[in-house]
């Protein structure tokens, strides 16, 4: 009998690298070297993620990773993206000298790189792609998902595979099993019953096995990258350090009990719209800088557009044409005050030009606050970002409980770092080769119907 640590080691080499080796010399020279080493590792697996903070430049990343797969490859690359990143993705492939063409439907698809938006996935064949690429695909993270399931089910077929986000398990290891399928390194059932164990009761959470916790580490570190900054792979932080964040609380006291449940919580948000809308458009009023105002709710949306001068309303019921162009025009300085919600606008876009924001209504959504904020405040922002967090007295402890999510995802990222950036170092700068070893336990039997005349005669 095996003993357990022999049969975690027997499942360490999941999945051989299935990609292209190349030459460091053969990548941009704009790239940094720890993005260059990145791709390079990222092209040799052939099917990998790419978990990196924001401003790390994940763009550059999946587009050089992209164009060398269409290159090498001969076939299409397909990318997926957030809306209105495809205009965004698009110029900064023209700076790297890359055409990248934004279609709509499979009809639109040229020779190359090809991007769309999530929404579109049904206009095309992901069977008539070498490669995709998903851009911000933490939109893995819902296990029973319609769109994760489809990503994962459409794409089971093609040979290369990149998954690119800052925020690839925002609540719980486990979610980390959706990066794996997509990917083709193992199942998210068999992730759970190799490295986890169910907490028993009636809940859905799973924690990490004690004595396995070193195996999976190792495991997610063989097909996934994970860094904040570039020192956590050992390489200088030189143009990579960031502003002070100022997150400032402004609680309005309406009278009343605070909320204790969701539904008094929200209840509490619709009753006091009116007095935190004055108060954010107090705010944004006193100056002339570029303003992003995120909002919860419609009704917030349209009053603080009503208060704010000029300021420019994006709503989940707008044309995808005009939210892609106010997005746009906001990023090119058109636009002064941006107001919109974070589902709507709260990924992919870079708008360091603005160091002021505010929230006007909270959701109990954590990633949807991280990854709004980091709209401004990542890397090639210059100004320290101001970040006003707008609520009632009436609605309990919800900026409170956002902060306390930061902190839990904060531990988690630092210690997903920790585990593996030996590791990952290492296989990054190739110190370590990719060999998947042969360890047959039985004889090959060939099936009786495989050896028959008959079918030797037909077959």
């Amino acid at each position: 009998m095996i003993s357990y640590e022999s049969f975690l080691q027997s499942k360490r080499a999941t999945m051989p690298p299935v990609g292209f080796s190349v030459d460091r010399d053969a990548l941009h020279p704009s790239l940094f070297d720890f993005q260059r080493d990145i791709v390079r590792w990222a092209l040799r697996r052939g099917r990998a993620a790419i978990f990196a903070g924001t401003g790390l430049g994940k763009t550059r990343m999946q587009i050089e990773w992209a164009m060398h797969v269409h290159r090498l490859s001969g076939g299409d690359v397909l990318m997926l993206a957030p809306l209105a990143v495809a205009a965004q993705t698009v110029r900064e492939g023209a700076a790297l000298g890359y055409e990248i063409t934004i279609c709509r439907s499979q009809d639109d698809v040229r020779p190359g790189l090809n991007i769309t938006n999530y929404e579109m996935l049904h206009h095309f064949e992901p069977l008539l792609f070498e490669g995709v690429v998903l851009d911000e695909s933490s939109i893995l993270k819902s296990f029973t998902g319609k769109t994760r399931t489809e990503l994962i089910e459409s794409f089971a077929f093609t040979p290369y595979r990149l998954a690119c986000t800052a925020t690839p398990a925002p609540n719980d290891y486990m979610e980390l099993g959706n990066h794996a399928e997509f990917l083709g390194v193992m199942s998210r059932t068999e992730m759970l019953s190799t490295f986890f164990v169910h907490d028993g009761g009636e809940t859905q959470k799973w924690r990490l096995k004690g004595h396995a916790e070193d195996a999976f580490w190792r495991w997610m570190a063989s097909w996934g990258v994970m860094l904040e900054k570039p020192s956590d792979l050992g390489y200088p932080d030189d143009g990579y350090i960031l502003p002070p964040l100022n997150v400032q609380d402004v609680v309005i006291d309406v009278g009343g009990e605070p909320a204790k449940t969701l539904s008094q919580r929200q209840r509490a948000r619709r009753e006091t719209v009116a007095e935190r809308v004055a108060a954010c458009a107090e705010i944004v009023n006193a100056t002339d800088r570029p303003f992003l105002v995120w909002c919860d709710l419609n009704v917030e949306s349209e009053m603080l557009a009503a208060a704010i001068p000029g300021a420019v309303e994006v709503k989940g019921s707008d044309k995808p044409a005009f939210k892609e162009q106010a997005m746009l025009d906001f990023a090119a300085g058109k636009i002064r005050v941006l107001v919109t919600k974070p589902s709507i606008a709260g990924f992919g876009m870079n708008w360091q030009h603005c160091a002021d924001m505010a929230f006007v209504g909270l959701s109990d959504s954590f990633e949807q606050v991280f990854q709004a904020i980091r709209r401004c405040y990542r890397f090639g922002q210059t100004r320290p970002v101001n970040v006003y967090m707008i609520t009632s007295s009436r609605e309990g402890a919800t900026a409170e409980n956002i902060k306390r999510k930061e902190a839990d995802f904060r531990r988690m990222v630092e210690e997903m770092i920790k585990y593996t950036k030996d590791i990952t170092s290492e296989s990054i700068r190739q110190a370590e080769r990719d060999v998947a070893e042969y360890e047959p336990r039985r004889p090959l039997i060939i099936p009786s119907w495989l050896r028959s005349e008959n079918f030797a005669a037909t077959g």
